[in-house]
């Protein structure tokens, strides 16, 4: 089977999970800003969609070259074999970007690229009036960074954060990707207690349970590869079959999400339902401060409110302070909470045993984390 160079699309601060998950699959990687280059086969491509938690889209990519100026773009977009990817009705829409270039004008960038295509397209295909574009959508981006080109070719579609079990969300949803990153930033197992105090609509309880069952996170959605008629519908779904035979149902699992509004519960419970979770994961209302456990060497996950407002801010500062106050007597669990508040190891009331700097979309933010107490290790008596 041919081999494609593929990158996986990450956010900033999360290519070296998305890198860790394609190793765990079988793939070399290089991980670089933003992205993590694998190769692979039209099988692989669909593996990586259904697989990865982290990342946000598959790509191809389809040529690189270095150009600074518009014709030397345009001859090498041309020379590209684009009749090996695109059918003669493909919809071909072109996004752009580009940074520290000569060729900093993103709409020229664009309209060359897809000018440079058309004209291969229309030799290829022998057509003197204009492609149709009637048939399926092959995405392609132009990003020049440096002087440097890379044309590829989507193969996801709407994001991988989209998992389809979201049906109700509240006014400030974590992505599914970056929830599943934040999860993978912990010491979690699945045989250890996991809590999302402040869980809002469940992503990140959802995630671990997804996680702890080894559920492909991409199963209940399509790609938009699987419409291109060079990607087999049998492929498809022999690759689906082996992710579902990958499941494990059988491990106990002892997942908790609670938040103080009673409305989000329930929405966490429909999207819980939506992804086939409900058994596995208990949710209830429940204040911060109320929060009370007997299981030990568990994991604690929060994305509380950052109290961006100043109008917000008091509140949400009384809200980590009770956060080190009903969590301090928990010394066998790790904590990890995210905020965009660098103040709050203050107001917490502890100082973090690391944190590590995440972009949740456009906001920087930093992941507070506190290790649980190592357990002294009791010698075994001969």
């Amino acid at each position: 089977m041919e081999k494609f160079h593929l990158y996986a699309a990450t956010a900033a601060g999360v290519e070296a999970l998305a890198g860790r998950e394609l190793r765990d699959l079988g793939y070399q990687t290089q991980v670089e800003n933003g992205r993590v280059r694998f190769d692979g086969t039209i099988a692989d491509i669909l593996k990586t969609n259904l697989w990865l938690r982290t990342a946000d889209r598959i790509r191809i990519i389809v040529a690189e070259f270095d150009a600074v100026t518009f014709d030397e773009l345009f001859e090498a977009t041309k020379a590209v074999p684009w009749d090996q990817f695109l059918p003669m009705d493909a919809a071909f829409p072109v996004e752009g970007r580009s940074q520290k270039s000569q060729l900093h004008s993103v709409p020229d960038a664009q309209a060359i690229v897809k000018k440079a295509v058309a004209t291969k397209l229309a030799a290829i295909y022998h057509r003197r009036t204009r492609l149709p574009e009637t048939g399926a959508t092959y995405p392609l981006e132009v990003m020049i960074n440096k002087d440097h080109v890379i044309l590829t070719l989507d193969t996801t579609g709407p994001s991988l954060f989209k998992r389809g079990y979201r049906v109700g969300k509240g006014g400030a949803p974590i992505k599914e990707n970056m929830a599943a990153a934040l999860i993978a930033l912990t010491s979690w197992h699945a045989d250890m207690p996991f809590v999302d105090p402040v869980c809002g609509s469940g992503t990140i309880p959802i995630e671990a349970a997804m996680i702890g069952r080894n559920l492909a996170p991409g199963y209940n959605r399509d790609f938009l590869c699987e419409k291109w008629d060079w990607i087999p519908n049998e492929l498809s779904r022999q690759v689906r079959a082996e992710a579902d035979e990958k499941a494990d149902y059988d491990t106990p699992l002892q997942i908790f999400g609670s938040d103080i509004d009673g409305s989000m519960i329930e929405i966490a419970k429909r999207n819980a339902a939506e992804a086939g979770l409900s058994q596995d994961i208990e949710f209830k209302q429940l204040a911060v401060q109320d929060f009370t456990t007997d299981l030990h060497h568990g994991v604690i996950v929060a994305n509380p409110p950052y109290g961006e407002r100043l109008s917000d801010q008091a509140g949400v500062r009384a809200l980590y302070k009770q956060m080190g106050q009903v969590f301090k007597p928990l010394t066998d669990w790790s904590k990890y909470i995210l905020t965009a508040d660098l103040e709050f190891e203050h107001f917490y009331g502890q100082k973090a045993t690391k944190k590590r700097k995440l972009y949740n979309g456009a906001l920087r933010t930093d992941y507070f984390q506190f290790w649980a107490q190592r357990q002294p290790r009791h010698k075994a008596a001969h």
